[in-house]
C-alpha cells in the first residue's frame, strides 16, 4: 500500500512577518520561481506516494489550488478546518476522511519546510515502512548543524534495532541545546509517520474528547470540489492542542528516523538567507552585480516587499553611517569578521551570527580585517531602493 501523504498548511508564518498581517504567509512566499508548498508537492509526486491530503483553512485555499494547478496535481482532497484549533485536531481530522483506508501508512508533513536530498529522505521513509503497527510512531529528526534555540530536540536509545525516543527538549536555550547535542540529540522536524489505524488508537485513548469531536466534526462534514468542509459546530468543541502536546508527549511507543541532510522551516530570515547563499548560483547575475568603493552588492532576488543581497566588503573597506527610511535589514555573516555600528554601540560578529537593523535605526558595515567580509542580507519594507539611504558620514565623500 502506498504512502499518504498529508500536508499541513494553516500555519500564518508570523515569525518571518512579526509587524504585520498583511503579508502572505511563508508556506506561499514566490522565493524565485518556488514556494515552500511547491516544493512539498513536488516531493510528494514520488511513486512511494498515493495522492495528496491538504488540511489549511478558508484564508489560505485560493492560493493552495492555484499552486496544485502550477504542478499540475489533479487528483487530491483539502479538508477545510472551520476554527484554528492547533495541530492535533488537525492532523485527526484529515486522517478520519474515507479516503484513506484504516491500514494505510500517514505522513503528516508541514507545507513551510525546506528538504534537500530529497532522495536519502525518501530511502528512509521507505525503509521504515515495515515496522509500522497499530500503536507506534515515527517521528523526523535532523543531525543538528549548529546549538539552535529554534528548534525542539530529542533523545533516543536503541532498542530492537530501532531508535527509540526516550526524552524531547522543547526549545531549550543555546547553551542546553549544546549539551543535548552532546548526548545525541536530534532537531524534532515535526514530521510525522504512522498508520491511521496507530493515529486513530492514540487519540483514542489519550484525547478521548478531541477524537468524538473531530469524528463528528467529519461525518457531519460537506465534500465539494474535492473539498472537505468540516462541520463546525463539533469542531469547535475542540480544545486547541498541538500534536506533540496531546499525543506525543504521553505515547512511550515512539521511535525516531535520523536523518543527516540540509532542513529548515525558514521560520527565520537566517535560515532564508542562507538557503539563498547555499544556491546563489542559481540567482547570479552578472548584471545585478554593483562596485562600490568599499567592495560591492549583489542582487540576488526580489520578492513581495523583500529583497535578497550579497554584500562583499573589501579588506579596510567602511560603508557609509547611514538610516533607511522604508525598510528594514536583516544581516548574516557568511565570511570574516566585520565591525558593526547599531546606533550607539559598536560591536563585532562572526560567521553565521545574525544581526537586525530595525527601520530607521543608524548603522555601518566596517571590515577592519586583510581578508574580504561577505554578508547576506535581507531587506524588508515599501521602498527597496538605493534611494532610501541617509548618510551621515563617509569616508569616500557620498554624504547627502
Amino acid at each position: 500500500m502506498k504512502i499518504r501523504p498529508v500536508i499541513l498548511c494553516g500555519g500564518a508564518g508570523t515569525r518571518l512577518w512579526p509587524n504585520t498581517k498583511k503579508n502572505q504567509a511563508k508556506q506561499f512566499i514566490d522565493f524565485g520561481g518556488w514556494t515552500l508548498f511547491g516544493k512539498t508537492l513536488e516531493r510528494v509526486k514520488n511513486p512511494l506516494f498515493d495522492y495528496p491530503i491538504i488540511s489549511t483553512n478558508y484564508k489560505y485555499i485560493k492560493d493552495i489550488k492555484i499552486i496544485l494547478s502550477k504542478y499540475k496535481i489533479k487528483k487530491y482532497k483539502i479538508v477545510l478546518e472551520p476554527a484554528k484549533k492547533n495541530t492535533g485536531p488537525a492532523i485527526l481530522s484529515s486522517a478520519l476522511i474515507k479516503d484513506i483506508p484504516e491500514k494505510q501508512p500517514l505522513i503528516f508533513l508541514s507545507a513551510d519546510h525546506l528538504i534537500e536530498k530529497v532522495n536519502k529522505f525518501n530511502v528512509e521513509i521507505n525503509k521504515s515502512k515495515k515496522f509500522l503497527n497499530e500503536k507506534n510512531i515515527f517521528i523526523f529528526g535532523i543531525k543538528p548543524i549548529t546549538p539552535s534555540d529554534q528548534f525542539g530536540y530529542f533523545i533516543t536509545r536503541k532498542k530492537n534495532n530501532l531508535n527509540s525516543v526516550t526524552r524531547f527538549h522543547e526549545k531549550p536555550n543555546k547553551t542546553k541545546a549544546k549539551n543535548i547535542i552532546k548526548k545525541g540529540g536530534y532537531w524534532n522536524s515535526g514530521i510525522f509517520f504512522l498508520t491511521k489505524e496507530s493515529l486513530i488508537n492514540n487519540f483514542k485513548f489519550y484525547q478521548k474528547n478531541i477524537y468524538q469531536n473531530t469524528l463528528m466534526s467529519v461525518i457531519k462534514s460537506k465534500l465539494k470540489n474535492n473539498t472537505y468542509y468540516l462541520n463546525k459546530r463539533a469542531f469547535i468543541k475542540n480544545s486547541s492542542k498541538s500534536f506533540d502536546y496531546a499525543i506525543l508527549e504521553k505515547t512511550k511507543d515512539i521511535n525516531a528516523i535520523k536523518l543527516n541532510i540540509p532542513w529548515s522551516d525558514l521560520g527565520s530570515w537566517k535560515e532564508i538567507l542562507l538557503t539563498y547563499y547555499r544556491n546563489k548560483a542559481k540567482y547570479l547575475k552578472k548584471k545585478n552585480i554593483y562596485y562600490r568603493p568599499w567592495g560591492s552588492y549583489t542582487n540576488l532576488y526580489k520578492g513581495n516587499k523583500f529583497l535578497i543581497k550579497e554584500l562583499v566588503v573589501k579588506p579596510k573597506g567602511v560603508l557609509s553611517l547611514q538610516k533607511h527610511f522604508y525598510r528594514s535589514e536583516h544581516w548574516v555573516v557568511t565570511q570574516g569578521t566585520p565591525q558593526i555600528t547599531l546606533n550607539k554601540k559598536i560591536f563585532s560578529i562572526k560567521p553565521r551570527e545574525t544581526i537586525f537593523i530595525p527601520q530607521g535605526a543608524v548603522h555601518r558595515i566596517q571590515n577592519p580585517g586583510n581578508k574580504i567580509v561577505k554578508i547576506m542580507e535581507a531587506q524588508l519594507g515599501t521602498i527597496l531602493k538605493e534611494t532610501d539611504i541617509v548618510r551621515f558620514e563617509d569616508i569616500y565623500g557620498r554624504v547627502n
